[in-house]
């Protein structure tokens, strides 16, 4: 008989430009100039477990909501997308809250380096997780069996178009790495801010890299106002969220 309360462990942490779960892309594939690389832990690194998957432009990660764990049950929640005030039945969402605190990505496989002292890392493009959440398996994208475009979307499909214009002066822009700047414009863009608020005198603000994003949204505009620098001992995040 399987012995089924064998708790599962990370094989691999995610490492991205994203400390704290606000800013976090609802989904992926969202912010596709979005990268990131899965380290693997040291059981797991042997080359031979790779084999073949350079062949897979795009891979499942099966991740961890690290600090979201409860102990109790809850039969429904509140989708972000849908104003944070509508419950919906928690296996119609894929809120963070759940019996077993498990999320699912598809991501773009972008390159494998086989590095001397990590072994072999993945880089991947368009991750919906923050830095430092646990990876617990990763599995090929195949889009004979995965892909269905026909699919029904319940009413997730209904909230489909809400990007954002996006106005970041040039001045503000320039503190940005030039290889970091299309994912933030990507990441502002998807509208960071808790659905079910909707202030235009209200600055908001997210950690990007080693900065605080702060910005204003009104109209369907979101301006940056402001790119500070996040203090050298800032802590860094450990949880991730998707609505």
């Amino acid at each position: 008989m399987l012995d089924h309360s064998r708790r599962i462990e990370p094989i691999a942490h995610i490492m991205t430009d994203l400390p704290t779960k606000f800013g976090l892309p609802r989904q992926s594939g969202l912010v596709p100039a979005l990268r990131a690389r899965v380290i693997f832990e040291p059981k797991y690194r042997d080359p031979v477990a790779f084999r073949g998957l350079e062949g897979f432009s795009h891979v499942w990660l099966i991740w961890g909501f690290s600090e979201n764990e409860r102990d109790s049950f809850a039969a429904t929640v509140k989708p972000p997308r849908l104003g944070g005030n509508k419950r919906m039945g928690v296996f119609a969402t894929r809120s963070p809250y759940r019996p077993n605190a498990l999320g699912l990505s598809c991501v773009e496989l972008t390159e494998i380096v086989f590095n001397d002292k990590l072994g072999p890392v993945l880089t991947v493009a368009g991750a919906d997780l923050m830095d430092g959440t646990p990876i617990y398996d990763v599995k090929p994208y195949l889009a004979y069996t995965d892909s269905r475009p026909q699919a029904a979307g319940g009413f997730a499909a209904d909230v489909l178009d809400y990007a954002l214009e996006v106005d970041f002066p040039p001045a503000l822009l320039e503190k940005i790495p030039p290889d970091k700047r299309d994912a933030l414009l990507g990441l502002l863009a998807q509208d960071p801010r808790p659905a079910y608020i909707d202030d235009p005198a209200r600055r908001y603000g997210f950690n990007y890299l080693d900065f605080d994003v702060r910005f204003t949204v009104a109209g369907g505009r979101l301006t940056v106002v402001e790119i500070a620098d996040i203090p050298k001992n800032g802590q860094r995040g450990k949880t991730s969220g998707q609505a």
